[in-house]
């Protein structure tokens, strides 16, 4: 729908519901009797007398009565369904047009966004969960939890890996009670009424909103950050603040198929350590030194890693020579690394 088009819509609805408190009067009691003469309406009404044929003309324009010439005139309540079905067809239109506006920033050309209505906040929330191919880290309150308890059980079945904080812990189901392991993949409480509400999809697509935005509080926003490269403060704030601070409540024991997928080198790092063994890694990113996009395929001989989480890197041997990888904004490292793939046997292939 165009400008224009959603303008003239607004205003042919808006036309429709333009009502005075003399023809609000005047429709009900006309609806209720189905039929009146004008001396009718002002007995049954407050309206007086002299401005009761203007109301029922004004009513009749709007297409809500029809006005029978005869002595004397009489005022007929035409069927709501009839007088309203094209203002319902436009109303719907119309809400849908403003509410995909409303809800969709312009993403095209603005990589971060504000936003501040609570519904338009778990929109945004819903879609960073939906959208997860691999990778989802997020932290929600419990109510947020059952809200979207559907959506990250259809991301664990579709094979994306879920790291799950719920806050404030005093209020977390308790896993006796609460399948933790059909939503995530690892769940962890943290204490705090002001820990906020992160999603962040693939290290790609995330969103930050405080919990005082999420009770509609109107000096509070929340911000998406769509393949934005200020995206990396969300995944970085949530792996080293939140994650870190939290008790663990459930995590899933069954070893994940390799070949794997992380945009997180820290949740990589930390696998390939608890596991063990032979690894192979292919590395989508770019130069440290020259910002080139790089892909790098080679056997993982060494990671770094501190308890801290504040560092987490891998190094692998290729055909040529040894590289250093790091996560996003890396410094230290040769690459920093967009999507990790690790395998087994061998480099893996990208899709």
């Amino acid at each position: 729908m165009s400008q224009d088009e959603l303008r003239s819509t607004v205003e042919r609805v808006g036309d429709r519901f333009n009502l005075g408190e003399y023809e609000i009067d005047a429709y009900l009691s006309v609806l209720e009797h189905g039929q009146l003469t004008a001396s009718e309406i002002a007995d049954r009404t407050d309206i007086p007398q002299p401005r009761v044929y203007d109301t029922v003309r004004s009513l009749s324009d709007r297409g809500l009565v029809e006005l029978r010439e005869s002595r004397p005139m009489k005022i007929v309540a035409i069927d709501p369904g009839e007088a309203f079905d094209d203002v319902q067809s436009s109303l719907e239109t119309m809400i849908a047009e403003l509410e995909s506006r409303y809800t969709a920033p312009a993403r095209d050309t603005e990589a971060v966004s504000l936003v501040k209505s609570r519904s338009t906040i778990l929109r945004y929330l819903e879609e960073v969960i939906d959208d997860a191919e691999y990778e989802l880290a997020l932290s929600l309150t419990p109510d947020l939890l059952t809200r979207f308890e559907a959506n990250l059980s259809r991301a664990v079945q579709k094979g994306v890996s879920v790291d799950l904080i719920v806050t404030p812990a005093a209020d977390a189901p308790d896993p006796a009670e609460f399948s933790y392991l059909e939503v995530a993949t690892t769940v962890r409480a943290r204490r705090g009424i002001t820990t906020p509400v992160v999603a962040v999809a693939d290290g790609e697509y995330s969103i930050y909103a405080t919990q005082d935005a999420l009770r509609d509080d109107q000096d509070r926003y929340g911000v998406i950050f769509n393949r934005s490269a200020l995206g990396f403060l969300v995944s970085g704030f949530f792996g080293t603040v939140l994650w870190t601070t939290a008790d663990e409540l459930a995590e899933n024991g069954k070893e994940r198929p390799y070949p794997r997928r992380y945009a997180s080198i820290r949740r990589c790092v930390k696998d390939v350590i608890d596991e063990g063994g032979e690894f192979y890694a292919t590395i989508e990113g770019r130069d440290v030194e020259t910002g080139a996009a790089r892909v790098v395929r080679g056997q993982v001989v060494d990671v770094s890693f501190e308890l801290t989480e504040e560092v987490a890197g891998l190094t692998l041997r290729t055909d040529d020579e040894e590289v250093t990888v790091g996560g996003r904004v890396a410094a230290l490292e040769d690459v920093e690394a967009r999507v990790i793939r690790i395998g087994r046997s061998e480099p893996p292939t990208v899709e």
